[in-house]
């Protein structure tokens, strides 16, 4: 028929035989790499087959051999992207040997899950269970009757190698770092109760409740997806916690998005933490704090650990540990401050500001000390923090990873700063973010280019805390040495920092001062002005406080965002009323006032509220090498709103 196809007639191994003058079964041993044959036999065979276009049959070859050249793995939850993981390390080191994986999905169901393994087994050389829900009992009776076999999570008393990751110091590592964050109320969401792993994080939460008498840890249940995330979220919200650690990242997936949903910001509300660090984690909205587990390790160890057995199904049965790293992400941050300060009623009291006298109670003056690695400011030791001193080192690298002032806090416990808003996530509370330092940025997100626009480029740098301490002295005073350096790493500029503080008979002052210093080389400093976006002024000490439900400017120049925005204006301050949780509205003013030398002011407040003394406004400024520039500024946080008098007259006093 015309267009037909013949197809060529298989290839068996009779054939071979036949064309090689020898029996089936030598060529079934020349195939299976026998040294029994005779080397010239052997190559006569092997010739036949290559003319032959001959291709053994894996089928056959396993029937020979006994062996399918298979492993299974059987895992509570396939969708879940930890478990993928672990199979892509199986699978990788086992294809390097020859050996392939079939997938058993038990679905969460500790009841079936040893009949699927058993039925997995016998369909393969040997079995892999990851993080098995079967009770002990169950598992103990099942693996004499699968071996070989590995057992990953999960700790088997011997027939079997197991792999352990240790939760329970993951555990503690999470809630050392909500610990140092001033949380003290911390939901889990806890997993599935036949959770081995979901029992090893529990030991973790009462080891660290019997360090710490005050931590309350509140248990909500809840399972290990997405969905089981969401739905925990309005028990978590009914439970007045103010950070959350989840059994999962799936079921921090969900809880974010429900979170979201109800108009909770993340972390300035919350603080939300995970486990496994799945691929998705750093790119969830905000990035997800979690631990890291090297799940593909895991997988690729348990090959190692069941090839060696699989050939002496009596090997050693030993249990190999895995450490864990906590990745510190924009997901957790300092404790709410209305969730611990004590209500203090705001005044409205027209009287003039005064500076705090000599009579003033001593142990009221602010003071910085170290707490659990973190400079803290605290009014007296009974008091929470006015402010915190973040070393940024967990800042993406995207955001121009730098040392901040996260929260700032009036006296009444009113939050002034922002940290990574929604709005633009590289703002960071109190720093110095600036654009452009010789092509490199020191801002965070898209850098304006010119004739090209906003664009992401990956010349990012990072500011270094190299020496922090306390003025013995003065112990209202920190002072930071911080080195700048390049996309490449590569020193660029040196900066002395001093952050001190004081207090106002109704507020009190914050005062930073830094010295740039050009010791690698001469510098230029430039903002997207520079290169040709009008009024983008912006580079310096940028103060970014949070949305409120209302914010007023003020300045020399007149009230509103378009007068201060540009001027040279000695202060500007942003009159906001906020909205607490219960529908309270408290009043506070944040005076912003110059250093010397004065510069123009990029200033926002329609849009977000922040605001800088711009080092390169409309021109680059050029620091030769070896040469400094000083810049600064120094803040009223008053606990009451200021009129333009008010305000220029405090302003006086604070120069």
């Amino acid at each position: 028929m015309p267009g037909a196809t013949t197809r060529r007639p298989t290839v068996t191994i009779a054939d071979v035989a036949s064309a090689a003058g020898v029996s089936r079964a030598t060529v079934s041993r020349v195939m299976n790499g026998r040294s029994t044959v005779d080397p010239a036999i052997s190559a006569r065979v092997q010739e036949a087959a290559i003319e032959l276009n001959y291709r053994p049959s894996n089928v056959a070859r396993s029937l020979s051999l006994g062996r399918t050249t298979t492993v299974a793995l059987v895992v509570p939850d396939l969708g879940n992207p930890a478990f993928q993981q672990v199979l892509r390390g199986v699978s990788s080191a086992a294809g390097e040997d020859g050996y392939r994986v079939l997938v058993a999905d038990s679905a969460e169901d500790p009841a079936t899950e040893a009949a699927i393994a058993l039925e997995a087994r016998t369909r393969c050389d040997a079995l892999i269970l990851v993080s098995p829900r079967m009770p002990d009992s169950a598992l103990d009776a099942l693996l004499p009757d699968v071996t070989p076999a590995v057992v990953v999570n999960r700790e088997v008393a011997g027939g079997a190698p197991s792999l352990v990751v240790d939760y329970t110091d993951a555990m503690v590592q999470v809630v050392e770092h909500l610990v140092t964050l001033g949380h003290r109320r911390i939901a889990y969401l806890a997993g599935p109760p036949a959770s081995v792993s979901d029992l090893a994080r529990r030991r973790g939460l009462a080891a660290t409740t019997a360090r710490y008498p005050d931590l309350e840890i509140v248990e909500v249940p809840t399972g290990s997806d997405i969905a089981a995330g969401h739905s925990a979220a309005p028990a978590v919200l009914a439970s007045r916690v103010t950070a959350a650690v989840a059994f999962n990242d799936l079921v921090s997936f969900g809880l974010l998005a429900a979170l979201n949903e109800a108009g909770v910001a993340v972390p300035s509300d919350i603080s939300v933490c995970g486990f496994d660090d799945i691929e998705l984690a750093r790119y969830a909205t905000p990035g997800l704090t979690t631990v890291a587990v090297p799940q593909e390790e895991l997988g690729r160890h348990a090959w190692r650990e069941l090839h060696a057995v699989i050939d002496n199904a009596a090997g050693a049965a030993e249990t190999t540990r895995f450490g864990v790293r906590l990745e510190k992400r924009a997901s957790t941050g300092p404790v709410p401050r209305d969730a611990v300060h004590a209500d203090v009623s705001s005044t409205e009291a027209t009287a003039p500001v005064m500076e705090a006298t000599a009579e003033q109670e001593p142990e009221q003056a602010p003071a910085w000390s170290v707490e659990h690695g973190v400079p803290v400011l605290r009014r007296s030791a009974d008091h929470v923090p006015l402010s915190r001193y973040d070393s940024g080192t967990a800042l993406p690298t995207i955001h121009s990873p730098r040392p901040y002032l996260h929260p700032v806090h009036s006296l009444a416990g009113v939050p002034l700063t922002e940290s990574g808003p929604v709005d633009h996530r590289h703002h960071y509370g109190v720093s110095i973010a600036v654009p452009d330092v010789n092509g490199t940025s020191y801002w965070g997100g898209r850098t304006f280019v010119t004739d090209v626009g906003p664009t992401l480029l990956p010349n990012h740098g990072r500011q270094t805390s190299v020496g922090t301490t306390i003025d013995p002295l003065t112990p209202n005073v920190l002072l930071d040495t911080v080195a700048w350096t390049d996309e490449n790493g590569d020193p660029l500029l040196d900066e002395r920092r001093r952050i001190g503080a004081r207090l106002l008979a109704d507020g009190w002052v914050l005062d930073w001062r830094s010295t740039l210093h050009a010791a690698h080389g001469p510098l230029e400093i430039r903002s997207p002005a520079t290169n040709g976006r009008p009024g983008a002024g912006y580079g310096g000490v940028f103060w970014r406080l949070p949305i409120a439900a209302s914010t007023r400017v003020l300045s020399v120049a007149g009230e509103g965002q378009d007068a201060a925005h540009g001027s040279t204006s000695p202060w500007v301050a942003f009159v906001q009323r906020h909205r607490d949780a219960r529908g309270d509205e408290r009043a506070t003013t944040t005076l912003l006032t110059q250093t010397s030398p004065a510069r123009h002011w990029f200033l926002r407040s329609e849009e977000y509220p922040g605001a800088c003394p711009a080092l390169a406004w409309d021109t680059p400024l050029h620091i030769p090498a070896g040469g400094t520039v000083e810049t600064g500024v120094v803040a009223a946080l008053i606990d009451r709103e200021l009129d333009a008098d008010q305000a220029a007259e405090l302003a006086t006093g604070l120069r």
